[in-house]
Order: structure tokens, then C-alpha cells, then sequence
């Protein structure tokens, strides 16, 4: 019953490009402190939100039972059951993940999927654009990268954009910390740095998997790849946020190119 883009372009004979710019959800939207099962808002982003099962069930595991777990993405797993679970997801099945599953190999297998999709995370004909803003600073990189966010698909934003909530949550348990009694809570040592550099390759990737030369990076682009990841973990909230103004002048554009489109927003609103 989702709602998709192909369905809103129907309504009018020229499809619109400018609708694309309207993917990224509005903050109220991303705030996972919604309370479950209340009836949301809708904003002028009339898309379902769209991860696949797999990246949320595995994101929620690790953030509800490993965040403390030391290590977590560089500790061994067990092949067999990632194997298993692999299986079962692919099959279609509703996998549950519940304590009883190793975090080990729940983060395994979040990195396997990644790994190994048929089209990476960040579009391969985008690589380039963004190993470009590791060269930047400040401002004007920031700038850059959200530009380039907004050419993402819906889908690959929306899962990139819950990896980056996932891993910044992860990161903030990197360093040990006390209960209110005083007991030591251990970290996970995995800071932002880390998980650039264990995700940075299966997010960025230059070849497909299997390809000839894949995995094969020179220094320069390893460096750029894991600069890059850790600017969109450090920033990712503000990245994702569509300004008002870049709003208001969508809908201008599209005001005057496909009105019924936005009287369709407006009643969705």
C-alpha cells in the first residue's frame, strides 16, 4: 500500500523531475521518538518511508542489544548462522531478531547486504562527486554533500539515512560511561573513525562486487572514502534537512510545470 513516486507522476502527462526534490522527509518525519502507532503528519513528502527490512531489523537489533558491545563490526561472526538468517531474509520470510541472536553476526550481516547489493548504497555514477568533497572543508563541504544527497533515489536516501542515524548512535557509546550507581558501562571503541572505515568501502564503491579491480582502491581514494563517511555521521541530521526556502522554491517550479502535483501535496498536507 505504499505510496511511490511512479504513482504521483501519473497525474500528470510530463513527468516531473522536480518531484525527486521533494524525497527527503520533513524533520517531523525522521524524528524516531514518535510515538508508535499515532496517526503521522504528513508534509509536502508524500513517500512511504522506504528501508528495506533487513537494514531496519538489523539497525534495531544491534542499537536495542549491542551498543555496549566491544568490538561490534570487527569481532568474528559465525558463518553458518549469517548464512541462515541471509537465507531466511531472502526468502521472504518475516525474520525476527530478538537477545537470543549474537550481535556479532546481526552486524555482519548488515555489512554483507550492503556489501554485496547490486547497485551500492551511494550510485556508483556518484562516486566520484562524492570522493570530490574530501578535498573540501567547512561549509562548502557540507553544501556539497547535501547536493549530492538530494540526487539520491528515494530508496537509497532513506536507507542511507537510517545507516547514518544508526552508526552516530553506535559511535556515541564508543567511550565508557557510569550508571547513576557508578557501575562502569563499557564502550564499544567504535568511534566515528572506526565505522568510517569499516563501512566507508561497502557504501562507496567504485567496481561492482566480483568485477575486476573491485576492492582494489589506491590510498588516495581509501582516504577519501573514510573522510567522506565520517563527515555524513557527524552531520547527517543536518544534511538530510530540506531547507523552507529550497522548499518554497520547488514548489514555485512546480507551480508553473505541473500544478496538479501540487494540489496533490496540498491535500496530502
Amino acid at each position: 500500500g505504499a505510496m511511490s513516486v511512479d504513482s504521483i507522476t501519473d497525474l500528470s502527462d510530463n513527468a516531473s523531475k522536480l518531484l525527486e526534490a521533494l524525497q527527503l522527509s520533513h524533520p517531523h518525519e525522521l524524528d524516531p521518538r514518535r510515538i508508535p502507532g499515532k496517526k503521522k503528519t504528513l508534509s509536502l513528502n508524500p513517500i512511504t518511508w522506504q528501508v528495506p527490512r533487513i537494514v531496519d531489523r538489523c539497525c534495531t537489533h544491534i542499537e536495542t542489544h549491542g551498543l555496549q558491545t566491544v568490538g561490534i563490526f570487527r569481532v568474528g561472526s559465525s558463518k553458518k548462522r549469517v548464512q541462515q538468517l541471509r537465507e531466511e531474509f531472502d526468502q521472504g520470510l518475516d525474520v525476527f531478531l530478538d537477545e537470543h541472536q549474537s550481535v556479532h553476526d546481526v552486524a555482519a550481516l548488515l555489512k554483507e547486504f550492503l556489501r554485496d547489493m547490486p547497485d551500492s548504497l551511494i550510485p556508483r555514477e556518484l562516486y566520484g562527486a562524492f570522493l570530490s568533497t574530501a578535498s573540501m572543508e567547512g561549509a562548502a563541504q557540507l553544501d556539497a554533500l547535501q547536493l549530492l544527497l538530494f540526487l539520491l533515489p528515494p530508496c537509497h536516501s532513506d536507507t542511507l539515512h537510517r545507516l547514518l542515524r544508526f552508526l552516530g548512535e553506535v559511535a556515541r557509546h564508543a567511550e565508557r560511561s557510569w550508571d547513576p550507581e557508578g557501575r562502569e558501562i563499557p564502550g564499544n571503541k567504535m568511534t566515528v573513525s572506526n565505522l568510517a572505515t569499516v563501512f566507508g568501502p561497502n557504501i562507496l564503491q567504485k567496481e561492482k562486487p566480483g568485477e575486476k579491480d573491485a576492492g582494489a582502491l589506491n590510498f588516495e581514494d581509501s582516504a577519501a572514502i573514510i573522510l567522506v563517511l565520517q563527515r555524513l555521521i557527524e552531520h547527517h541530521q543536518v544534511l538530510f534537512m530540506v531547507s523552507p526556502e529550497m522548499q518554497c522554491d520547488v514548489l514555485r517550479r512546480l507551480f508553473q510545470t505541473d500544478p496538479d502535483v501540487i494540489d496533490y501535496l496540498l491535500r496530502r498536507k
